[in-house]
Protein backbone atom coordinates (compact mmCIF):
# COMPACT_ATOMS: atom_id res chain seq x y z
CA UNK A 1 0.00 0.00 0.00
CA UNK A 2 1.27 3.46 -0.80
CA UNK A 3 2.42 5.37 2.28
CA UNK A 4 0.19 8.31 1.31
CA UNK A 5 -2.85 6.09 1.88
CA UNK A 6 -1.78 4.93 5.33
CA UNK A 7 -3.58 6.35 8.32
CA UNK A 8 -0.30 7.14 10.07
CA UNK A 9 0.62 9.44 7.16
CA UNK A 10 -2.50 11.57 7.41
CA UNK A 11 -2.34 14.99 9.05
CA UNK A 12 -6.10 15.17 9.48
CA UNK A 13 -6.50 12.01 11.57
CA UNK A 14 -4.54 13.07 14.68
CA UNK A 15 -6.26 16.47 14.55
CA UNK A 16 -9.65 14.77 14.33
CA UNK A 17 -8.75 12.38 17.17
CA UNK A 18 -7.42 15.21 19.33
CA UNK A 19 -10.58 17.24 18.80
CA UNK A 20 -12.72 14.31 19.93
CA UNK A 21 -10.46 13.65 22.92
CA UNK A 22 -10.51 17.26 24.11
CA UNK A 23 -14.30 17.44 23.77
CA UNK A 24 -14.53 14.21 25.77
CA UNK A 25 -12.43 15.85 28.50
CA UNK A 26 -14.99 18.69 28.66
CA UNK A 27 -17.92 16.29 29.00
CA UNK A 28 -17.84 15.53 32.76
CA UNK A 29 -17.47 19.21 33.64
CA UNK A 30 -20.26 20.24 31.27
CA UNK A 31 -22.48 17.39 32.49
CA UNK A 32 -22.35 19.05 35.91
CA UNK A 33 -23.77 22.17 34.24
CA UNK A 34 -26.33 20.13 32.25
CA UNK A 35 -25.06 21.40 28.89
CA UNK A 36 -23.33 19.85 25.90
CA UNK A 37 -20.12 21.10 24.32
CA UNK A 38 -21.93 22.79 21.39
CA UNK A 39 -24.32 24.45 23.87
CA UNK A 40 -21.30 25.61 25.86
CA UNK A 41 -19.85 27.21 22.72
CA UNK A 42 -23.10 29.08 22.01
CA UNK A 43 -23.26 30.30 25.59
CA UNK A 44 -19.64 31.49 25.39
CA UNK A 45 -20.49 33.57 22.32
CA UNK A 46 -23.44 35.07 24.19
CA UNK A 47 -21.46 35.71 27.37
CA UNK A 48 -19.06 37.75 25.22
CA UNK A 49 -21.87 39.68 23.48
CA UNK A 50 -25.22 39.32 25.21
CA UNK A 51 -27.39 39.93 22.15
CA UNK A 52 -26.53 38.07 18.95
CA UNK A 53 -28.48 37.08 15.90
CA UNK A 54 -28.62 33.46 14.80
CA UNK A 55 -26.44 34.39 11.82
CA UNK A 56 -23.84 36.09 14.01
CA UNK A 57 -23.59 33.04 16.27
CA UNK A 58 -23.38 30.76 13.24
CA UNK A 59 -20.54 32.81 11.74
CA UNK A 60 -18.56 32.78 14.98
CA UNK A 61 -18.98 29.03 15.47
CA UNK A 62 -18.82 28.02 11.80
CA UNK A 63 -22.28 26.44 12.04
CA UNK A 64 -25.11 26.71 9.53
CA UNK A 65 -28.63 27.57 10.66
CA UNK A 66 -29.79 23.96 10.13
CA UNK A 67 -27.35 22.84 12.81
CA UNK A 68 -27.71 25.89 15.02
CA UNK A 69 -31.51 26.17 15.19
CA UNK A 70 -32.12 22.84 16.99
CA UNK A 71 -29.25 23.66 19.34
CA UNK A 72 -30.83 27.02 20.18
CA UNK A 73 -34.23 25.39 20.70
CA UNK A 74 -32.69 23.03 23.26
CA UNK A 75 -31.02 25.93 25.05
CA UNK A 76 -34.34 27.75 25.11
CA UNK A 77 -36.06 24.64 26.54
CA UNK A 78 -33.44 24.66 29.31
CA UNK A 79 -34.36 28.32 29.94
CA UNK A 80 -30.85 29.53 29.18
CA UNK A 81 -31.71 31.76 26.21
CA UNK A 82 -34.59 33.69 24.67
CA UNK A 83 -35.21 33.71 20.92
CA UNK A 84 -37.03 36.73 19.58
CA UNK A 85 -37.69 38.04 16.09
CA UNK A 86 -36.37 41.53 15.47
CA UNK A 87 -39.24 44.03 15.14
CA UNK A 88 -37.58 45.95 12.32
CA UNK A 89 -36.95 42.75 10.33
CA UNK A 90 -38.81 39.61 11.35
CA UNK A 91 -36.47 37.42 9.30
CA UNK A 92 -33.77 38.12 11.90
CA UNK A 93 -33.89 36.13 15.14
CA UNK A 94 -32.06 37.64 18.09
CA UNK A 95 -30.74 35.48 20.91
CA UNK A 96 -30.36 36.78 24.46
CA UNK A 97 -29.32 35.17 27.72
CA UNK A 98 -31.63 34.48 30.64
CA UNK A 99 -30.76 35.10 34.27
CA UNK A 100 -30.24 31.36 34.63
CA UNK A 101 -27.52 31.50 31.94
CA UNK A 102 -25.93 34.44 33.73
CA UNK A 103 -25.61 32.43 36.94
CA UNK A 104 -24.34 29.42 34.97
CA UNK A 105 -21.48 31.58 33.71
CA UNK A 106 -20.00 31.70 37.23
CA UNK A 107 -19.63 27.91 37.16
CA UNK A 108 -18.67 27.64 33.50
CA UNK A 109 -15.75 30.02 33.90
CA UNK A 110 -13.93 27.26 35.79
CA UNK A 111 -14.31 24.66 33.03
CA UNK A 112 -11.28 25.58 30.85
CA UNK A 113 -8.94 25.46 33.85
CA UNK A 114 -10.33 22.06 34.87
CA UNK A 115 -9.84 20.72 31.34
CA UNK A 116 -6.26 22.01 31.15
CA UNK A 117 -5.48 20.34 34.47
CA UNK A 118 -7.16 17.12 33.30
CA UNK A 119 -5.13 17.04 30.06
CA UNK A 120 -1.88 17.59 31.95
CA UNK A 121 -0.17 19.99 29.55
CA UNK A 122 1.15 23.45 30.27
CA UNK A 123 -0.72 26.57 29.27
CA UNK A 124 2.22 27.36 26.97
CA UNK A 125 1.86 24.02 25.16
CA UNK A 126 -1.84 24.61 24.65
CA UNK A 127 -1.27 28.20 23.49
CA UNK A 128 1.26 26.91 20.93
CA UNK A 129 -1.25 24.34 19.72
CA UNK A 130 -3.99 26.97 19.50
CA UNK A 131 -1.71 29.30 17.52
CA UNK A 132 -0.85 26.59 14.98
CA UNK A 133 -4.44 25.37 14.62
CA UNK A 134 -5.70 28.95 14.23
CA UNK A 135 -3.06 29.60 11.55
CA UNK A 136 -4.17 26.52 9.63
CA UNK A 137 -7.86 27.42 9.99
CA UNK A 138 -7.25 30.94 8.73
CA UNK A 139 -5.31 29.66 5.71
CA UNK A 140 -7.94 27.05 4.82
CA UNK A 141 -10.79 29.55 5.13
CA UNK A 142 -8.97 31.92 2.76
CA UNK A 143 -8.52 29.18 0.18
CA UNK A 144 -12.24 28.30 0.01
CA UNK A 145 -14.03 29.40 -3.18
Amino acid sequence: MEEKLQLKSQVCFPIYSLSREIINRYRPFLDELDITYPQYLVLMVLWENEVQTVNQIGEKLNLDSGTLTPLLKRLEAKELIHRCRRRSDERVVEITLTEKAGSLKNKAVLVPEKVVKDIGLTIEDLEDLKRIVTKILNKTKKSLP
